[in-house]
């Protein structure tokens, strides 16, 4: 005898209730999403106190070591409670991570920075970005890289130009100036002294190829590719000139050899720094931030989701030496040495001999740790960094400035 077939609608029916009695898979909850900061001091918080342990290579949470432990040591990454990323408006944001760190170079986003010379002991900053992406949905990060790189470093740009100045305040042309490196000029810096056009240009291409790496790896990491990179440039802490009551003591200026009260009255006010650097130091900045716009023109076709964020105007009229002789009301961190590891800063030169000068300096050589939050943000200028982070990551634009008003006010747009 032939099987009967079941008829259609009761076949639909038998499966439907076979259906219901199937065990539900439940979906996968969604990840809480996260703003990540990455790259170099300006991002980590450097110069703005209240800096947390930092995981090193293996993991292990680095606190602080103390002043005469080796600049390697993680910690000295100085990741900052008060760093723009955690005080920036981001609705919808469950949790901040800043993995940057002081003198990140494009290397370090995807090679261990203790693998190169001067480099801190913490895994690439892409190993870190894929840790957070374990367990976080990225939405936003925040990406300032550059200004340290193969050829040049702002800290050793830095370093240059206040050294020149300090040689050239308390000691004559003819003495030696005794420096852990050797003599030290007393010239004001040229803009060749900072960086070369080669060396710019060589820059530009080194960043380009780390943020480039970066940015493939996070559209892999991020499942639903709903991300925002704000790359961020960077701001001069040095007014353009400064004010009228540090152009010269004692009737000296810096255009002759030993001014020393002068320049201990720059160092007070945290510009220890010739008048005829200046315009040097800003034609370095804008160079870096030329750096930073030709990474956003060279990638933005390639990563829609990539943001320049200008800030070069986000400290204006509030820079060291601009409006006020107190590094208190700026919005950028006074140079400062030790005498030794001390963990006492230095806030006055009048009064010291050349034999102290020179050992304060030595001591930024050996341990720069003891001087590296010089000509940072300080918290107060994070916070207005954190303001342009807001702007920057609530506008759909391709292209962001933030800029400060002569009365304070923040403009992003």
């Amino acid at each position: 005898m032939a099987r009967k077939s079941l008829p259609f609608h009761v076949l639909t029916a038998v499966l439907a209730a076979f259906v219901l009695f199937i065990p539900a898979v439940p979906a996968a909850a969604a990840l809480p999403s996260a703003a990540v900061a990455l790259g170099d001091s300006f991002i980590s918080g450097e110069g703005a106190g209240a800096y947390q342990p930092v995981p090193d290579a293996n993991g292990v949470a680095q606190g602080f070591p103390g002043w005469s432990a080796a600049n390697s040591n993680a910690y000295f990454c100085h990741r900052s409670a008060n760093a723009s990323i955690f005080r920036a408006e981001l609705p919808g944001i469950a949790a901040r991570f800043n993995l940057a760190c002081s003198g990140g170079r494009p290397y370090d986003i995807a090679s261990a920075s203790g693998t190169r010379t001067g480099g801190r002991q913490v895994a690439s900053q892409i190993e870190q970005l894929r840790a957070v992406a374990q367990t976080h949905d990225i939405d936003l990060v925040l990406l300032g890289i550059g200004s340290n790189n193969s050829s040049f470093t702002f800290g050793d740009v830095a370093i240059e130009c206040a050294n020149r100045f300090i040689a050239d305040a308390w000691t004559g042309w003819w003495e030696f100036w005794a420096y852990i490196n050797g003599p030290v000029p007393q010239q004001p810096c040229a803009p060749d002294d900072l960086a070369t056009a080669a060396q710019l240009q060589s820059a530009a291409a080194e960043t380009t190829a780390a943020v480039r790496e970066l940015l493939t790896v996070l559209d892999q990491i991020d499942p639903d590719g709903q991300h925002r990179v704000v790359l961020q440039d960077y701001t001069n802490p040095l007014a353009t000139d400064v004010l009228p009551g540090l152009v010269e003591e004692d009737g000296r200026a810096d255009d002759r050899d030993k001014f020393r009260a002068l320049g201990a009255e720059r160092y007070r006010a945290g510009c220890p720094i010739h008048r005829a650097s200046l315009p040097a130091g800003h034609a370095f900045s804008t160079s870096l931030g030329g750096l930073v716009t030709s990474v956003h023109e060279s990638l933005k076709a390639d990563f829609p989701q990539l943001v320049k964020l200008n800030v070069q105007r986000a400290f204006d009229g509030a820079r060291l030496c601009e409006a006020s002789t107190d590094p208190a009301a700026t919005l950028a961190t006074p140079i400062r040495v030790q005498d030794g590891t001390t963990g006492v800063f230095v806030t006055d030169l009048g009064g010291y001999d050349k034999l102290a000068i020179q050992r304060f300096a030595n001591t930024c050589v050996t341990y720069y740790q003891t001087c590296q939050e010089s000509w940072h943000p300080n918290a107060a200028g994070h916070g207005v960094l954190a303001r342009c982070l807001t702007g920057a990551a609530a506008t759909a634009a391709r292209e962001v400035s933030c800029v400060r008003a002569a009365g304070g006010a923040i403009t992003v747009g």
